[in-house]
């Protein structure tokens, strides 16, 4: 089976899918459509021995899953011919307002098209394919185990970033308090010392004018 799964998203939302096999792949395209930019682009993913092909033009993507043993050019040929098919049969207003799956009638059509690139390819089509990717410069492969586990470093990442913060914060209001009280002890310090020094002087002065200090007046 060479083709397995394809669908028409606008962003996120699937707007009309098929699938010609019995597992689910809905949490591996979720994955992918979260991750596509907003920009026109044209990316082959790598998830186990699949290839997630994808093409994004005009807040629209068209996605078909294929074996590894297709390689990339008949999958991006179906794309192709699934975009023009499908611009042509829904004009841009019915896209743009459809919700979830509100136009899955488009399916049946989707699958025949699979039927058609996995048992006879056109070959005019599959030429001109050829010359296509040959020019574009931008079709990469990721690996979707990478992007999740990116995914996750950055969530710990930022659970560290987080962490930190709280702790800066936690030491700067434990500086602050440590300041305070050295400035109320440099303060108490300082005023015993105040009070000791009127003490040794009373003491020194009543030596010679007794403690009421009455001896030394005039």
């Amino acid at each position: 089976m060479s083709l397995i799964h394809a669908l028409v998203a606008r962003g996120a939302i699937v707007l009309a899918e098929h699938s010609a096999g019995k597992r689910d792949f809905s949490q591996a395209t979720q994955t992918i459509l979260a991750k596509i930019p907003p920009n026109n682009s044209k990316l082959t993913y790598v998830w186990e021995q699949y290839l997630f092909h994808y093409v994004s033009e005009g807040g629209l993507t068209f996605l078909v899953m294929a074996d590894d043993s297709v390689g990339r050019r008949m999958p991006f040929t179906f794309l192709g011919d699934l975009q023009q098919r499908f611009t042509a049969k829904y004009p841009a207003d019915v896209i743009a307002d459809s919700p979830a799956y509100g136009l899955n009638e488009f399916s049946p059509e989707i699958g025949k098209l699979m039927h058609q690139y996995t048992t006879s390819p056109p070959p005019d089509a599959l030429n001109q394919a050829r010359s296509d990717l040959a020019q574009v410069k931008d079709i990469m492969v990721q690996n979707v185990e990478q992007i999740l586990s990116r995914g996750e470093r950055i969530e710990l990442l930022v659970d560290k970033t987080d962490n930190m913060a709280g702790q800066a914060w936690a030491f700067r209001r434990g500086a602050r308090s440590v300041r305070r009280q050295q400035f109320w002890r440099n303060q108490k310090i300082l005023f015993l010392s105040f009070a000791v020094g009127i003490l040794f002087l009373y003491i020194f002065i009543a030596q010679f004018c007794g403690a009421g200090l009455n001896h030394c007046r005039g």
